[in-house]
């Protein structure tokens, strides 16, 4: 079962499927916390000479995914906002996106971790943030995230690939999967039922 789990990681261990990936990891219709940095620390191990090349594509992807979920959060309103967020979080983030501009707001890409991303992405946009501004700030915080972890596996590649070969790194593999999928099946559900009829509306 785990070898079946892993192949469909393996998937997206490839240029193309890295931006894919980084895509579906930015959006709100996916769960798939640290996917990206995994596939870009074992493409980086497995093709050191394209170790430049990696975090452009995950930048890319990533900001796919986020010009996405922005655009959602744009459709759907400051309003809708309480479906995403607790009430708390959600006081905080308003906060915050209004006392700031748009390109310390793009900054936030590069933060770890769990960091909610997807929804202060979907906070930005529905509290209309300048996007360009945006956009250009996230993409640059996006590539230098990645640009950490490329070099990284890049000087500790060989270790990296001998922990893949384990049956942990399997184990885990299939793990990260199964939660992903119960993870977007839960985010797949929000996104039901913040689109659907408000009261009052």
């Amino acid at each position: 079962m785990s070898k079946f789990f892993a192949s469909i990681f393996g998937l997206f261990l490839s240029p193309l499927g890295l931006v894919v990936l980084a895509a579906l990891d930015s959006s709100m219709v996916f769960f798939l916390p640290a996917a990206v940095e995994a596939a870009v620390v074992i493409l980086t191990a497995r093709y050191r000479e394209l170790v430049w090349l990696f975090p452009i594509l995950a930048a890319a992807g990533s900001m796919a995914g986020a010009w996405f979920t922005f655009r959602i959060g744009a459709k759907i309103g400051e309003e809708s906002l309480q479906f995403w967020l607790s009430e708390s979080r959600l006081k905080s983030m308003r906060t915050k996106i209004r006392k700031k501009g748009a390109l310390a707001l793009g900054a936030a890409g590069a933060l770890p971790p769990p960091f909610p991303l997807s929804p202060f992405v979907l906070a930005c946009g529905a509290l209309h943030v300048r996007r360009t501004q945006f956009f250009l700030s996230f993409g640059i915080a996006r590539f230098l995230r990645f640009g950490v972890v490329a070099i990284a596996a890049f000087l500790y590649g060989n270790w990296i690939l001998r922990v893949m070969e384990s049956r942990t790194f399997q184990i885990g593999v299939t793990v990260f999967i199964i939660v992903a999928i119960v993870g977007t099946a839960l985010t797949l559900y929000q996104v039901k039922r913040s689109a659907g009829p408000h009261p009052g509306h």
